[in-house]
């Protein structure tokens, strides 16, 4: 009885098996749907009622399994590199030439050429005709095994048909979302009231990594196969293209515009004719993929590091579109840069709907002349980032409005700064900006500003997503009891912030303004401001002029301290820290015929310094009169060495030169 079911059922297989390679490989059906419904239904009830005679290459499991906790590392055993891109003829020629030259003497002449398909690159190995894993490229050496979500894929066979396949080979492709199934699974997303796919790419990718297959399963992705990695057990042919139909013939499906062609003038035209078609195939491309076609001649060009030397992807032009320009709104970043976006009439451009672009500065919307109504000319750049290239100027509305940059921060009403040769504009409400906050808050607390230790990037997040805090002021009047509300923070480790933050307010004028975040004032900048004006009333108080005299200080910078110490509100925070208590020693004022403890000294640093970053010591050896070098000589009078000194301590003892440690130089500063 058990072996009458087993015929049927390996019947039953191999039916289907035939159907699905007539269906998705052929384009030929020989059944209606309603005919391989009927025959899988019947191929389910029996595994069902006899599961001890389910099999991996089975139809049957293309349904989907169990979710997995999370994805196993696969090592591929040839690397999966990627391509490098042509933008134009002349980069394909240049392309040509480089193999000519490499390869005088090999079978250049032929070429196989294929749409470059929007999707993921995957490996299946197939060994004695049976899939038997599946693997993302991952980072060329190392992918994820997604075996079991491979395996709903309906093009995909599970075992391969015909005769002659190799007993282990390794087929390597691209998995894709047609983009009928893509439009089918969004607009579903929209009648659930689901978030839906932004382009066919990322619906493929999204669909293919999860870890549950049977959501996988439910998901319209595509595969064709483009080339092969390991093959054990057969030859295979010489010819790239005549691989793709040997593939082919074993149910792998082939994309059908691929194209044996006979010279880089025929690539050209095929090029050309894919460009025109693109927006008529069935699926998202973004160029095309030529490949030399002998394989020897393959073997004998190579790979450079990432990629072969025998292919290459020759690009598509952005597209564009034009449409109508509604309104310009100002972001403010990060680092306080104010950037104009474009919001315009949705339009679908390069694959996808896109109604934001960048208008990036005020000198680029002067450039293109741009107003607000006008009909503007969107590129997806790259296919990627929007923006807009031009306006269409005998579409211009008599209503059409000047685009006016803001002078105050649309955030928090700052100051806007721009200063002369740089084409950004930025808020100087550095302190008290809300955009800015978790930047100015994180480099506050970093180790060569105030260095509060404990007080790490999570911790900032949390406590400025619950507002809790506003400014660096704000940290000093948490206590450990508000602080144990943020995750992973129990009584002990908010006590610690707490210890942390009181020990931080004893630090250094140099350290202090560095810890305020003005732009291009670093380490040892700070320590010269420090060192020439003493105080941090005559720093808040010096003019331009003052500001170059320090050294190292040109006329940006000292634009970047006037513009930031002028905004009340900068100050008031200021004012608030020393308030809470931040402090500094004095620094004495050197007499007019004081010698500087180092004058005319040369000193080099070496090894990790626990105390002092490199800068900020650097400008402190400066500030004592050295002359600081990178390398030891003998004209080399001091060396400053910190742990792990390596081969500069080693010369220097040799040469009989003075070493001293970083307590020295503490104590020198001091």
């Amino acid at each position: 009885m058990k072996e009458s079911i087993q015929v049927t059922l390996e019947q039953l297989r191999e039916t289907l098996h035939y159907h699905a390679v007539r269906y998705y490989v052929e384009d030929s059906p020989e059944v209606p749907d309603v005919e391989y419904d009927r025959l899988m239904q019947q191929l389910l009830k029996i595994e069902e009622e006899n599961p001890e005679l389910v099999t991996v290459d089975s139809p049957s499991q293309r349904v989907g399994g169990q979710p997995l906790d999370g994805f196993t590392q696969v090592a591929h055993e040839i690397p999966m590199l990627s391509l490098d891109n042509a933008f134009s003829d002349d980069d394909l020629d240049a392309f040509n030439k480089r193999m000519s030259d490499r390869a005088p003497t090999a079978n250049l002449k032929t070429f196989c050429c294929e749409p470059k398909l929007d999707g993921l690159a995957v490996s299946l190995l197939y060994v004695n005709g049976t899939l038997v894993q599946a693997a993302t490229r991952g980072d060329g050496s190392t992918g994820e095994n997604i075996t079991e979500n491979v395996r709903t894929i309906s093009s995909i066979p599970l075992k391969l048909q015909g005769e002659g396949w190799p007993e282990r080979i390794e087929v390597r492709g691209e998995v894709f979302m047609p983009k009928a199934g893509f439009d089918k699974l969004n607009e579903l997303a929209l009648k659930k009231g689901e978030k839906v796919f932004v382009n066919p790419r990322n619906a493929a990718a999204g669909s293919l990594r999860q870890l549950d297959s049977r959501i996988t399963a439910k998901r319209p992705l595509a595969f064709y196969a483009y080339s092969v990695g390991v093959v054990e057990g057969a030859e295979l042919s010489n010819s790239h293209y005549q691989r793709f139909l040997q593939l082919k013939g074993w149910g792998l499906p082939m994309c059908p515009e691929t194209k044996q062609l006979s010279s880089l003038e025929d690539v050209k035209a095929y090029y050309q004719d894919i460009m025109t078609r693109r927006d008529a195939l069935a699926y998202e491309i973004d160029g095309v993929v030529i490949k030399v076609d002998d394989i020897a001649a393959q073997e004998t060009l190579g790979f450079v590091a990432r990629a072969p030397r025998w292919a290459i992807a020759y690009k598509f032009p952005a597209q564009e579109e034009i449409t109508l320009l509604n309104d310009v709104e100002f972001q403010v970043g990060r680092t306080g840069a104010i950037t104009p976006v474009a919001k315009l009439e949705p339009i679908f451009v390069g694959g996808v709907t896109v109604s934001n672009a960048t208008l990036h500065n005020a000198d680029e919307i002067a450039r293109l002349g741009v107003k607000v109504g006008d009909s503007v000319i969107i590129r997806r750049a790259g296919d990627v980032i929007p923006q807009i290239v031009a306006v269409v100027q005998d579409r211009r509305p008599e209503s059409a409005k000047d685009i006016v940059f803001p002078d105050a921060c649309p955030v928090c009403n700052s100051a806007v700064e721009r200063v002369e040769g740089e084409a950004v504009a930025r808020c100087t409400g550095g302190l008290v900006c809300q955009a800015q906050r978790k930047e100015a808050l994180k480099h506050f607390v970093s180790r060569k500003a105030l260095d509060v230790d404990g007080l790490g990037v999570k911790v900032i997040e949390q406590l400025v997503d619950r507002e809790m805090v506003e400014t660096p002021a704000d940290l000093f009047k948490l206590s450990a009891g508000v602080i144990t509300v943020l995750d992973r923070m129990g009584p002990k480790s908010a006590q610690n912030v707490v210890s942390a933050l009181n020990k931080a307010k004893d630090t250094t004028l140099a350290r202090f303004l560095y810890s305020l975040g003005i732009r291009e004032v670093g380490e040892a900048t700070a320590m010269n401001l420090a060192q020439h004006f003493k105080t941090l009333e005559l720093v808040q108080a010096a003019t331009h002029e003052q500001l170059v005299e320090v050294s190292d200080i040109g006329d940006i910078v000292a634009s970047h301290l006037t513009s930031f110490f002028s905004q009340e509100k900068n100050r008031a925070v200021v004012e608030q820290l020393l308030e809470l208590g931040v402090n500094w020693p004095a620094i004495e004022e050197a007499a007019d015929d004081q010698e500087l403890p180092l004058e005319g000294k040369v000193v080099v640093l070496t090894g990790s310094l626990s105390q002092l970053g490199r800068s900020e010591a650097k400008a402190a050896l400066q500030a004592l009169g050295a002359k600081v070098t990178g390398s030891v000589s003998k004209k080399t009078d001091i060396l400053f060495a910190g742990e792990a000194a390596g081969s500069k301590l080693t010369k220097a003892q040799d040469l009989g030169i003075e070493i001293r440690t970083e307590e020295d130089l503490i104590a020198l500063i001091s």
